[in-house]
């Protein structure tokens, strides 16, 4: 090979060759670590906290098996489906104002935190047929209540959580001092209410369920 006089001759590797490699090297030594908190890393240089894991407040919770479910299948209720042209009703074997309520209503609070049916069908209907049909009988189980309506919101479920708060509704007005008797247990059906009465509008219905109630 000739090279021509006042040619440029090959390039000669430099020192410059190793500047982008520095480069590199020095990025990725200031790129941040992510870390635990409370940890000796933590207080190193270019180290990020990680945050706390969600706490998982809203999150909706599984449902154990509801002794309403064992007693329906056991054909303890004195209870049929009635079908008609816009919805179906219960129909009931005997005359609702001579059932037990102190046996029956806690038993059919228990099946709201059921959602198929027939099961949640029966459980629902049946607390409001008996809330209607209660009068001075329903004043005397509200403490055997409070359990069950606790269970029910403690699923976190936005379909129980609607249901629940509409037979509440219903519950207050259906005896005289019935809304009285619900105030020494506040501090165990609020809490979980005051976790979603703030979220955004994920929910419209439980929302306006809430503010309704908590007027």
């Amino acid at each position: 090979m000739v090279i021509e006089e006042g040619a440029p001759g090959p390039s000669k590797p430099t020192g410059g060759d190793r500047q982008p490699r520095q480069r590199e090297k020095d990025k990725q030594q200031d790129k941040q670590q992510t870390c635990e908190g409370f940890t000796i890393r933590a207080m190193m240089k270019n180290s990020v906290v990680r945050g706390p894991p969600p706490a998982g407040s809203v999150k909706k919770r599984p449902a154990k098996r509801t002794a309403f479910r064992k007693f329906y299948e056991r054909g303890d209720f004195p209870i049929a489906v009635q079908h008609e042209t816009v919805a179906n009703k219960i129909a009931w074997k005997v005359e609702i104002e001579n059932l037990d309520y102190h046996y029956f209503l806690p038993l059919f609070f228990d099946g709201l935190c059921e959602t198929e049916f027939p099961y949640e069908f029966f459980a629902r209907q049946g607390v409001h047929d008996m809330l209607e049909h209660g009068g001075n009988k329903i004043l005397p189980v509200v403490p055997q209540l409070i359990i069950p309506i606790k269970n029910a919101l403690n699923l976190r479920n936005r379909q129980v959580l609607c249901t629940t708060l509409k037979v509440i509704q219903h519950l207050v007005v259906s005896a005289e001092g019935v809304g009285e008797a619900l105030v020494p247990y506040y501090r165990q059906i609020l809490p979980v209410l005051s976790i979603f009465k703030n979220m955004d509008a994920e929910s419209h219905e439980t929302l306006g369920q809430l503010r309704t109630f908590l007027r």
